[in-house]
């Protein structure tokens, strides 16, 4: 079992996967209006990618975007990302402006985590702890759109990350095959044993992968992401959908242990 965690109320790491829904619109009124939308479905936790916004390199702009998404969000867990295009992102800035952005979203109660993508950052362990002090939690995380790395890369992906004192390790990769989509649910469960501390988010994307995005409360992997609109990433899965399957698979494992 891995280790777990409140914020706001929102257990991460037990039980059901939390359900993430990104927000990738372009212009602030845009964002905002998916905001409140959002707020509407009473979604459990909401992801800024923030790199999907036209005005990204302007940290003023930035900052009163994440203002108004606190008030009408409320209470509910925000997540700030800013996905670069090496990781299949839209950012294509330089990485002193990400670490200003990141520093000051995490800054006076804004959000509640920030996304650090491990291998992108030139000292991921300092710029997480200096995260972490503003008061955050860190979503290390490493995407691959090309392929599944084999099982030893796996492995020493998640123990660095592990070891640069992230409170969750999150792994997207793209399956080739069936092996790869079940290769990483097992990685993701054996994950679980060897680091029962760390909670762990996985996903295979595509629609070959769709399996992994639904398996969380099985495999130990703590957030799915899925869609209200556009999605981020493909394979997601549409919110409604996605809370129905979730809410169905609980209540199964719940009567298979009683």
């Amino acid at each position: 079992m891995n280790g777990s965690f409140e914020v706001r109320g929102i257990t991460f790491g037990s039980g059901k996967p939390v359900i993430c829904i990104p927000i990738v619109e372009k212009d602030a009124e845009g964002i905002l209006e998916q905001a409140r939308r959002l707020a509407k479905l009473q979604v459990s936790m909401v992801e800024w990618r923030a790199d999907c916004f036209a005005q990204l390199a302007e940290m003023d702009a930035v900052e009163t975007v994440l203002r108004q998404l606190r008030e009408i969000l409320k209470d509910t867990v925000l997540l700030f990302s800013i996905r670069t295009v090496h990781q299949g992102g839209h950012a294509a800035i330089d990485e002193k402006l990400i670490i200003r952005l990141n520093e000051m979203a995490a800054s006076g109660g804004l959000v509640d985590f920030v996304d650090l993508e491990f291998f992108e950052a030139s000292k991921p362990i300092r710029e997480i702890a200096r995260l972490k002090k503003k008061g955050v939690r860190v979503i290390a995380s490493h995407h691959d759109f090309e392929k599944t790395p084999d099982d030893r890369i796996l492995h020493m992906l998640m123990d660095q990350m592990y070891n640069g004192g992230a409170d969750i390790a999150k792994i997207a990769v793209y399956p080739k095959s069936r092996e790869d989509v079940l290769r990483l649910m097992k990685f993701t469960e054996d994950t679980g044993r060897q680091y029962p501390e760390l909670v762990v988010v996985t996903m295979a994307m595509g629609n070959l992968g769709v399996l992994s995005r639904i398996s969380g409360e099985l495999t130990g992997s703590a957030i799915t992401f899925g869609t209200c609109g556009a999605e981020s990433a493909p394979g997601q899965i549409p919110f409604e959908e996605l809370t129905q399957i979730l809410d169905i698979l609980h209540s199964r494992m719940e009567e298979k242990q009683a």
